[in-house]
């Protein structure tokens, strides 16, 4: 496989991941703000707190390795 085959291979999988954690934000965040508007501060809703922030931090990561990627491309 070329190299520039295989770096648009780890953009499509870095997309594809970076969708999934958009919607995991959201589906979570939904979640924890349904829970609060009915009062319920309890474990769960700091979970999804929780969860969010590890996911937010994990969209970072991931749109720095998919620019880092995508600077590469530039370079072949």
């Amino acid at each position: 496989m070329a190299k520039i085959d295989e770096i648009k291979e780890i953009l499509n999988t870095l997309r594809v991941a970076l969708t999934i954690i958009v919607g995991l934000v959201t589906v979570i965040a939904g979640s924890v703000i349904s829970r609060i508007d009915a009062g319920k501060y309890d474990f769960w809703s700091w979970c999804g707190v929780v969860s969010i922030v590890l996911l937010s931090v994990a969209l970072i990561f991931v749109a720095r390795l998919l620019s880092k990627r995508t600077k590469e491309i530039k370079d072949l």
